[in-house]
């Protein structure tokens, strides 16, 4: 039997509230084993998820008003449907709120939760309904706490109001909050962005160039699936948001004859573009340890036409210390990081993460920054890159860095970027974008280079 687009929300939702697990992949499992009957079903399940996760801050503020149970007492089950119900109607005007809490509340019967349980739900959200347009909203300026109006911890709120002030944080947080525009890289050993523009525009959709990145090209207002877009299949472009295409360019430019290291390639968004970059005779090693991720990796590989430009290697870049007898003349390294900067495409990270999440992540990304140094030739160039906004994972990490390596010096960003993306690199020399700045996603890039030798 198929089960319904809340039916499945529910299920996602209970089972990331269970493990903390990123919410896509338990998505992509879950649609993985199961057949639905209209394809749109997949569409408003998303939606459903994302929208919940984004906005559970208020959900949980408007079902405290509404609830003699308190909400830490409730089944998780109980809880994700009374979200699901009160997501739909108070953020999806398209959906009649008759069937926004029936379907909801028959999602429940189906999963065959008891009779006082279905009818509980019902009450809270047919008590909602009869109300809702006396309520307070995130955007309707009535008075909100701030944990309902932002959506975000309360550690988080207060440890970005400390470094930013009152004002900067509610934009960040207000944009983590919104849906994050589409934004691809045009795959130049196949097109060129001209090309690819007029592609989209002959189709119907909505394109522009980007501000920043000579290949990024904007989809205004497309919210299918990127299997979808013309050109996908034939590899003419790669989802990625401008300011990761801007972290690859600090590594250029590539010159012939030599050799290049992406140190944590994972699914090989930036390891595909030094691929397209990469000229004739150089050599490409890209480094990724999870299994899961290496099969992604090669699919993208093969799809952008890019697979026999890439050596993968299946560990970690520590393992390459003993064998490699080779310096590399550039190493990336897009450190794995707590994902802070990153929110607005994936908001289950704000409540996955704990302040002490920096320090742990801060002690991997030292490591491999420090194996990612003895692997790097004299003379060459190194690039230490989070998607964080925070300084434990970038800053402090690129000062404990150069404290203890005084061969490497700290090379300013500014020089290697084009036009616009210049304006990107602060007073220090680094690469720093802000989430919603420019419609950016939260990025970090420190260019490093070592220096020769005295002998």
């Amino acid at each position: 039997m198929s089960k319904s687009p809340r039916y499945i929300a529910i299920e996602i939702l209970c089972n990331w509230e269970e493990n903390r697990l990123p919410v896509d992949q338990i998505m992509e499992k879950c649609f993985s084993s199961m057949i639905l009957d209209d394809p749109r079903d997949r569409q408003l399940s998303m939606s459903l998820v994302y929208g919940v996760i984004r906005w559970q801050g208020y959900l949980d503020w408007v079902l405290g008003d509404f609830s003699k149970h308190p909400l830490n007492k409730m089944k998780s089950r109980t809880l994700q449907a009374l979200r699901v119900g009160l997501f739909q109607l108070l953020f999806l005007d398209r959906i009649p709120p008759s069937a926004a809490i029936n379907e909801t509340v028959q999602a429940l019967k189906d999963m065959k939760q008891p009779k006082w349980l279905t009818g509980f739900v019902n009450g809270i959200l047919r008590s909602v309904e009869r109300q809702r347009q006396n309520l307070p909203t995130p955007f309707n300026n009535m008075p909100l706490p701030e944990s309902a109006l932002l959506s975000h911890p309360e550690w988080l709120i207060q440890r970005w109001k400390t470094r930013y002030g009152n004002p900067l944080t509610t934009t960040i947080c207000r944009e983590n909050n919104t849906i994050a525009p589409l934004c691809l890289r045009t795959n130049t050993s196949l097109t060129s962005t001209e090309t690819l523009l007029k592609k989209f525009k002959k189709a119907g959709l909505d394109a522009a160039p980007g501000k920043f990145s000579p290949l990024a090209i904007k989809l205004v207002d497309y919210h299918g699936p990127v299997v979808n877009i013309p050109g996908f299949g034939e590899g003419l472009f790669q989802v990625q948001d401008e300011a990761a295409q801007l972290i690859t360019l600090l590594l250029g430019p590539l010159q012939k004859e030599k050799s290049y290291l992406d140190g944590c390639a994972g699914l090989g968004g930036k390891t595909s573009h030094l691929a397209q970059m990469l000229p004739a005779e150089s050599i490409l090693i890209a480094i990724e340890p999870n299994k899961g991720r290496v099969k992604k990796l090669k699919e993208n590989l093969a799809r952008l036409r890019l697979d026999t430009s890439v050596t993968i290697v299946e560990d970690t870049i520590g393992s390459l210390l003993p064998v490699m007898k080779e310096k590399f003349d550039g190493v990336l390294i897009d450190a794995p990081c707590s994902g802070l900067g990153v929110i607005r495409r994936h908001p289950d990270i704000r409540w996955n993460r704990t302040p002490e999440d920096l320090l742990r992540y801060q002690e991997i990304q030292s490591a491999i920054l420090d194996s990612a140094a003895q692997l790097l030739a004299s003379g060459g160039t190194l690039v230490y890159a989070t998607c964080s906004t925070e300084p434990e994972e970038n800053e402090e990490v690129v000062q404990n860095f150069l404290a203890q390596n005084p061969r490497f010096i700290l090379s300013n960003c500014r020089d290697v970027l084009p036009g616009n993306g210049a304006s990107l690199v602060d007073s220090t020399g680094v690469f720093r974008t802000l989430p919603g700045q420019d419609d950016l996603d939260g990025f970090f890039g420190a260019r490093l280079i070592k220096k020769y030798s005295a002998s």
